[in-house]
């Protein structure tokens, strides 16, 4: 067998993507040339990796053990380029990370922007997927690390601590909620809704929830991309919204809205970072793991004047 790390690298693309179109487009290969360097690895081994539908792809286990070792090697070979980029004067890799929506939104951004500017030679690659998802895909080695819940059962993956943050509801001030004190997610359930999209992280957790209290389901009147976006679409009455605290503590300097608390035990969120193994990482990954164990100290360079940063204390 003759698989060079193209054609690894390749694989793995497909399996994460769901499809080889989708793999293709990942590892910047035209479709043809890819579908071609399936097949010619099926051929190569005589035996089937891929069932293929107009679905996507699902593996064989031939492809699920091709898969755990091309995983291994391409996980090896990235930790050699890192290691042995630092000789020559500078550190170039990739860390492929997977956040729930509230850490994407509200604390990556700062974080990323100072250890990136740090390390100009390491590129971040982010998806955003439910937590319970993260775990499972940072599990199989599908992602580096991941951010997720900390109500999630992550098993025996290492984890570390990130932030904290609550959901609350953001309401318009004449609001039927706007005067309660706090409120559960089920009375919630009975207002029209202004969210993010369906295929959001946070949107379809918050269906989940939905559902487990009698079946019932979102009202959702407005989907929009951003949190800040959800505020605004709030403060003109078109419904009741979820976000995080921060977001709404932010978007109340310059909107007329108000925040009522959600007694929901889940709406409190512990943030947690969790990884297979810290040492099998390569060296800048390892920093980067540091970087975000230790945001106190990104959040005092950008706050010299002494006061609280942004969602410290809650809970």
């Amino acid at each position: 067998m003759r698989f060079d790390l193209v054609d690894l690298s390749l694989f793995r693309h497909v399996v994460e993507a769901g499809s080889i179109t989708h793999g293709a487009a990942r590892a910047n290969l035209a479709l043809a040339a890819a579908s071609a360097r399936v097949r010619g690895m099926e051929e190569t081994l005589g035996a089937a990796l891929l069932i293929r539908s107009r679905q996507g792809v699902v593996l064989t286990p031939a492809g699920r053990t091709l898969l755990a070792h091309a995983r291994v090697l391409l996980d090896r070979v990235e930790r050699m380029q890192g290691e042995l980029a630092a000789y020559a004067g500078g550190t170039v890799g990739q860390i492929r990370l997977l956040s729930n929506t509230n850490a994407l939104t509200e604390f990556l951004p700062e974080v990323l922007s100072a250890y990136l500017g740090r390390h100009p030679g390491v590129s971040v690659d982010i998806e955003e997927r439910t937590s319970d998802e993260i775990v499972g895909l940072v599990a199989e080695g599908a992602a580096d690390l991941g951010i997720v819940a900390g109500t999630v059962d992550t098993g025996t993956l290492q984890t570390y601590p990130f932030r904290q943050d609550r959901f609350v509801v953001v309401v318009a001030p004449g609001h039927a909620l706007a005067a309660a004190e706090a409120v559960s997610f089920a009375d919630v359930l009975a207002h029209d809704l202004v969210g993010l999209d369906r295929a959001s992280a946070l949107t379809r957790f918050l269906a989940d929830k939905a559902g487990r209290i009698d079946g019932r389901s979102l009202r959702l009147r407005v989907q929009l991309r951003s949190f800040d976006a959800v505020c605004r679409l709030v403060e003109c009455g078109v419904g009741v919204g979820i976000v995080p605290e921060t977001t709404a503590r932010r978007a109340m300097r310059g909107m007329a809205i108000g925040i009522v608390p959600l007694t929901d035990p889940w709406a409190l969120r512990d943030l947690t970072l969790c990884l297979r193994a810290l040492d099998a990482l390569p060296a800048f990954a390892r920093d980067f793991v540091a970087h975000l164990r230790h945001p106190q100290t990104l959040e005092s360079r950008a706050n010299p004047s002494g006061g609280l940063p942004s969602g410290a204390g809650l809970g």
